[in-house]
């Protein structure tokens, strides 16, 4: 899934590469356009699994629990287990992990509707999302040194170019599946191998970078400021939670709950996360005018009448509210990093991992099989109800950060 978890690589990977110097090549513009489409379809291909689910859970007789399993292990390997594919690319200078990593992800999120049983979806889902994670440790460390003095502007259009992805993702597996059926979704991994051969063809290894003198965590700079960054931890896992969720159940809400026909469900997944995308965008620029600490309250205060909007009415109004309660819900994405950063400004990179990879990773493990679980006992209407208040929480957390000031360096 990103997914949102691409921002926690993202930020790790940029400040890993600070010290490396950028591409000098002509082509640097080139080689982010090549990264940029990797990045586009590795995150069509982590959001699938949303799409995919009502099918899934009507082909092979899912209980809710076991439809949440699978979102939860598509979290934990394609989002938990990035640092780890981010220490073997630094090591090994493999450029495999970014050319592969489009098909890996590809074959196996695609041929979901070939798995036998239960156990084979398992597998599947959980070797999809290994390419998902090995893709943008790297990615990000190669896109940051393509344009020289640019590296902020490289990495804005390689983070939009994944949330475009990620959006496009449930409409294009409807499409797939409503066309072809779920047993030849296998189609939907062309454009994945496409880009690995076009990546193969075409792209360098990525820039080496030098081997870091301390290979330990320094604790001391964390210890005066842990209170807020505790409380900033728990607000990312509050949003996450309520991402994820919507994610992985929306389109099956529709289907099961509304009556949406399965495609028709799928491209409501993709208006909430088109929102998202635009919040995300709109969150970075308003912290910068009004500080971090107003816009963290605003999004888990001003979510959730739109939330609730949307789980009250039907219709229009009913889409209405839950575009507008994703979008100020997800104004944070950005900005929950930053702050992190601030409190912590010599460990940029463990504390963007914890705030966003970290963070992402253990809600969706941890939530998605247990809101199944409440879901198949309370049904999903209900369940929703639980979820979509959970900012009322964050609320009061956010009042306790630390003031900041618009006009902070």
């Amino acid at each position: 899934m990103k997914h949102l978890s691409d921002v926690a690589g993202l930020e790790l990977e940029a400040a890993e590469v600070e010290a490396a110097p950028p591409l000098a090549s002509a082509d640097g513009t080139r080689r982010l356009i090549l990264l940029s489409f990797g990045h586009f379809f590795i995150d069509l291909y982590s959001s699938a699994l949303g799409a995919l689910q009502p099918v899934l859970v009507a082909r092979y007789g899912l209980t809710l629990f076991r439809a949440g399993t699978l979102g939860g292990l598509l979290s934990f390997s394609s989002s938990v287990m990035q640092p780890v594919y981010g220490y073997l690319s630094d090591r090994l200078h493999f450029r495999g992990f970014t050319v592969l990593a489009p098909f890996i992800a590809g074959v196996f999120i695609s041929c979901l509707g070939l798995a036998p049983g239960y156990k084979t979806l398992l597998l599947l889902v959980f070797l999809g999302g290994v390419g998902i994670a090995a893709f943008h440790p790297q990615g990000t460390a190669h896109a940051s040194s393509t344009l020289k003095q640019r590296r902020g502007l490289a990495l804005a259009i390689f983070i939009t170019s994944g949330t475009i992805g990620l959006a496009c993702g449930p409409a294009y597996f409807s499409l797939i599946t409503g066309w072809l059926g779920i047993e030849r979704s296998y189609w939907a991994a062309l454009p994945g191998l496409l880009i690995t051969l076009v990546l193969a063809a075409t792209l360098p290894a990525p820039p080496r970078r030098p081997h870091r003198t301390e290979t330990h965590l320094d604790l001391a700079p964390f210890l005066p400021v842990l209170r807020p960054m505790i409380l900033l931890y728990f607000l990312v896992v509050i949003r996450s939670v309520i991402q994820i969720v919507f994610a992985q159940f929306l389109p099956l809400y529709f289907h099961l709950e509304r009556g949406f026909p399965i495609s028709s469900a799928s491209y409501v997944l993709t208006l909430f996360l088109t929102g998202g995308a635009m919040g995300g965008f709109l969150g970075g620029n308003l912290a910068d005018l009004f500080g971090g600490r107003r816009i963290v309250m605003f999004s888990m205060i001003g979510s959730v009448p739109f939330l609730v909007l949307f789980l009250l009415t039907r219709g229009w109004v009913s889409l209405v509210g839950l575009f507008i309660g994703g979008l100020i819900l997800l104004f944070t994405v950005p900005v929950n990093v930053t702050m992190a950063q601030e409190l912590v400004p010599t460990q940029s990179g463990t504390v963007s991992a914890l705030m966003m990879g970290f963070a992402w990773g253990m809600a969706g493990l941890v939530v998605i099989p247990l809101f199944g679980l409440a879901a198949d006992h309370y049904g999903l209407h209900r369940s929703l109800w639980g979820v979509v208040l959970m900012p009322l929480a964050g609320f009061l957390l956010a009042i306790r950060l630390p003031h900041d000031h618009p006009d902070r360096n």
